[in-house]
């Protein structure tokens, strides 16, 4: 199926059905964000941003949230 026509299917749902569609898309997406990230941690992708951030909070960079 193309966007295009999700795009038709979509506008063809009740409201209340829209409302659901869009909740799962968003917990998909999250899920899928916290997916890539635990991908990126194990592969040490983002080793270097951690040190730096490390670096800035042993220098008394950082502030509390």
């Amino acid at each position: 199926m193309s966007i295009s026509e999700l795009k038709v299917a979509i506008k063809s749902l009740p409201a209340n059905e829209v409302a659901q569609l869009t909740d799962w898309l968003v917990d998909y997406q999250a899920r899928a964000w916290d997916k890539q990230l635990e991908e990126d941690l194990e592969s040490g992708k983002l080793d270097k941003l951690l040190d730096e951030v490390d670096l800035e909070y042993e220098a008394g960079l950082a502030k509390a949230l």
